[in-house]
């Protein structure tokens, strides 16, 4: 009986020593939606007022302060020094 423990003794020593892990779940890549407003990017400020934006959307101005909650289904319209749309984001 003492002779089967000993021979076991090995193998349960390997299996503490296995890495468990669990798969990260990744979050959509377009949860806002923002490739169907790509067309923006490098467009004056003044087209957003033509635009229904989704709801939550930001438009970030330089400077801007602005939360650090990261939300993947929120719209974010970055704008540049020059008024021009430099980035539209999900975050």
């Amino acid at each position: 009986m003492k002779l089967r423990l000993l021979a076991l003794l090995p193998a349960l020593m390997l299996a503490a020593c296995v890495e468990t892990s669990t798969p990260a779940v990744e979050p959509p890549q377009d949860a806002c939606n923002a490739t169907r407003f790509q067309g923006l990017v490098g467009q004056p400020e003044g087209v957003l007022k033509e635009m229904m934006l989704p709801a939550g959307a930001r438009v970030i101005r330089p400077n801007d302060a602005i939360t650090d909650d990261f939300r993947v289904d929120r719209l974010n319209v970055e704008l540049g020094n020059t008024g021009r749309i430099e980035k539209v984001s999900c975050y």
